[in-house]
């Protein structure tokens, strides 16, 4: 592999990440087995769904400090093999619930989904940690984006895999299957990756003296000057840059989540299309935010270079895609088709996820050495619309229909967008305010 090893390793990375997203968004496409089983109606469904928001916010900050603390190679490791192994007893978590916690299958998904989000949780504030360690300076957006690929990947199979999974064998069965690929990845995982490229034999030293390169711009932190301040972790709250920078990830969340929980039963119910169709509309929404979160840290790093501006280069990108992500979910309740509905859709989180890897990048551009932890406070900030979008969502829609969980979603990126306005990347403009 030459002096591109660290591409493999985030080649690996985005592999993980489409086993988690699949691993998540598998349950939206079993909504009407398990519902007719344990006779769940709208509202307890997006209770179901919601509960894996609340594990998955406690995860993400718990696994951001870890990975600074023990490093990102244990993090990876435990949570993997965590969260695997849940998903493989989501299959009995209704049955648990009815036999030990009180007749209540509510109850047992309640249990397995928030155990589940813990162990989920850990993901993105690691790679964080990871990207920090391993990428050069002039290649944080596109690495970043690089690794987040797996995102609207995963997202985007979840769909063909998971129905055809549910078409062959159980639901049961699909969550055991899925379990298991992510104990294989561990496996892999364990033998290729080290915390650090210093400490791999087959980087060599060619590609180290790239990844330790100081030719940064004048208010960009480096790795090694952010380990010698030691800035405390509640520095993240002295800080709006970083704090507005979690409020405008908590946007791109809220639609992203909100797609990946409701959009199958939106189709169902709307447009009643049987299971068998889902498994290529499932994937509709998720085409173009494949292409735009690679090309969103492509475009980021280009910006940098050419305007040495990390403001235009990371927030900025951010601010116009987000109203173009409001705009599209807006329109969606006035058109009357499926094909415009997912035309919008697509669209607009193609926007939404155009930006993804530049939330994480500011985090970088302040503070690297704190990469972790500083991404797991942003994480579980963004991840109460893990908990938001798909409970708010069966309220609305039991109350008001569909078009009002778009409207919703369109007032999560006006207030994003608005956020972006006042993040200000770099250490100099921090530490002078």
């Amino acid at each position: 592999m030459g002096h591109r090893y660290r591409y493999f390793i985030m080649s690996l990375v985005v592999l993980m990440t489409m086993i988690n997203y699949l691993d998540r968004g598998a349950i939206s496409y079993a909504a009407d087995p398990i519902i007719s089983a344990f006779h769940l109606n709208a509202e307890s469904w997006g209770a179901v769904l919601g509960y894996f928001g609340y594990g998955y916010m406690a995860g993400s900050i718990v696994g951001g400090f870890l990975a600074d603390r023990l490093g990102p190679k244990w993090v990876w490791l435990t949570a993997g093999s965590l969260w695997s192994v849940f998903e493989i007893c989501m299959a009995f978590a209704g049955n648990i619930g009815m036999a030990v916690l009180g007749g209540s299958a509510l109850a047992g998904f309640a249990v397995f989904r928030i155990l589940f989000g813990i162990s989920e949780g850990p993901l993105f504030s690691t790679m964080n940690k990871t990207v920090a360690n391993w990428a050069s300076p002039k290649e944080k957006g596109f690495m970043q984006a690089f690794g987040l690929f797996g995102v609207p990947f995963g997202s985007l199979i979840t769909a063909p895999i998971a129905v055809g999974l549910l078409s062959i064998t159980t639901w049961q069965t699909t969550f055991i299957v899925l379990g298991i690929l992510g104990l294989i990845w561990v496996i892999v995982w364990s033998r290729v990756f080290t915390d650090r490229p210093e400490q791999h034999p087959r980087v060599t030293e060619q590609e180290l003296a790239e990844i330790r390169s100081q030719e940064v711009l004048e208010n960009e932190a480096t790795l090694q000057e952010s380990e010698q301040r030691g800035v405390p972790w509640y520095f993240f709250f002295r800080r709006a840059t970083l704090v507005c920078n979690a409020i405008g990830y908590f946007a791109f969340q809220y639609v992203n989540f909100l797609l990946l929980s409701w959009t199958p039963k939106y189709l169902l119910d709307t447009f009643h299309y049987s299971l068998s169709n889902l498994w290529y509309m499932g994937m509709i929404p998720w085409i173009g935010a494949c292409v735009t979160v690679l090309w969103g840290g492509r475009l980021s790093d280009w910006l940098r270079r050419k305007t040495g501006n990390l403001r235009i280069a990371r927030a900025g990108v951010a601010v116009l895609s987000l109203l173009c992500t409001a705009v599209c979910f807006l329109l969606i309740p006035a058109v009357h088709s499926v094909a415009m509905a997912l035309v919008l859709m697509a669209v607009g989180n193609a926007f939404n996820f155009l930006p993804n890897s530049l939330y994480w990048a500011i985090v970088i551009d302040t503070e690297p050495a704190r990469a972790g932890a500083f991404g797991g406070i942003t994480h579980f900030i963004t991840n109460i619309a893990t908990v938001l979008a798909p409970t708010l969502t069966g309220v609305l829609v039991a109350h008001h229909g569909y078009s009002a969980m778009f409207v919703a979603s369109a007032v999560a990126s006006a207030l994003g967008m608005v956020a972006m306005l006042f993040v200000r990347p770099g250490k100099r403009a921090e530490l002078s305010a």
